[in-house]
């Protein structure tokens, strides 16, 4: 069965800043899939590509078995998009705004004011038909912005950060909208996201960073990969403690935002007590939990989940 998308080294550069670095990833038709990363990890310039905003510089990128670079109007006709910035105009009204993307995809007469009101029944907007964009909260907004996606019935949804600025109801309102998509339509879809909460509840992610994609799978597969337990270690000199658990008890941590975390632990590891009875003057607290989509991130890079500035 054909990928609904299928990347393979794919780079792109701003002047002599590498944005993507020989990316491949593949997304199964049918998934809801991830791309993870802080800001300035290369999701952003993969989203303007995938959207065919943005013509790679090298390597393979297909969507729905076309090529971004040669069918780009092809896949345009498969594909939706809903960009991080609200895509709506305030000063139409709901209905106007899905009637006017409907006409750049050519839908008119009977057939397009069926499929709007499909639609706004689909995400219980009918009662916002003719409110004005600009009076609907961010959740009404961000349901509009889906409908106006799917006017033209894509295979394929592309999301670029799609929960920013939304409360948590209205963010767990969306989750329910694409888990309905998918799972009733068989819709594909793909979102850039910085929230590993939002990342759990993907079937797979790509986990982005430098421009490059460190790791991919399912969030359990991912997190399975660090072992049962991650252990955390606080100390008034992190990195003097760190060596000295390397060189005298054989444990390799990482140092991240002044917390030592070490991988692959167990309650019944021995090690633990160990550390705490020959250092436990020089350790405030120690902590042992399950890993995070965070541990993987720092296990994979050596640094700490930091979200802010520019994506790239």
């Amino acid at each position: 069965m054909t990928d609904a998308i299928y990347i393979e080294d794919l780079s792109y550069s701003y002047d002599d800043h590498p944005a993507l670095n020989e990316v491949g990833l593949s997304v199964r038709k049918g998934e809801i899939y991830g791309l993870l990363g802080p800001n300035g990890g290369g999701k952003t310039t993969l989203f303007r590509i995938l959207s065919t905003h943005t013509r790679p510089q090298s390597g393979v990128v297909r969507i729905l078995g076309s090529d971004v670079t040669s069918q780009a109007n092809e896949i345009r006709r498969q594909v939706g998009v809903v960009f991080q910035h609200p895509g709506l105009d305030p000063k139409l009204r709901v209905g106007e705004n899905l009637r006017h993307h409907g006409w750049l995809y050519g839908l008119a007469g009977r057939l397009l004011e069926a499929r709007i009101e499909d639609l706004l029944r689909a995400f219980r907007i009918e009662d916002r038909r003719s409110d004005l964009v600009e009076t609907l909260s961010g959740g009404l907004q961000r349901r509009v912005e889906l409908a106006k996606s799917m006017i033209h019935s894509p295979e394929l949804l592309i999301f670029d950060e799609p929960s920013t600025g939304l409360d948590p109801g209205a963010r767990l309102t969306f989750w329910k909208d694409l888990e309905r998509l998918r799972s009733d339509d068989g819709v594909t879809v793909v979102l850039t996201t910085h929230f590993l909460e939002e990342a759990e509840r993907c079937d797979r992610i790509g986990l982005m960073s430098q421009g490059q994609v460190i790791a991919e799978g399912t969030p359990f597969d991912l997190r399975k990969g660090l072992g049962e337990k991650v252990l955390s270690i606080r100390a008034r000199d992190p990195e003097t403690l760190r060596d000295a658990l390397a060189e005298d008890v054989g444990i390799e941590g990482t140092v991240v935002e002044g917390v030592i975390r070490i991988p692959d632990v167990d309650d019944d590891d021995d090690r633990v007590a160990e550390v705490y009875r020959r250092f436990s003057d020089r350790i405030d607290s120690v902590t042992l939990a399950r890993p995070t989509l965070e541990d993987v991130f720092v296990a994979k890079t050596g640094r700490g989940f930091e979200v802010g500035g520019n994506d790239g």
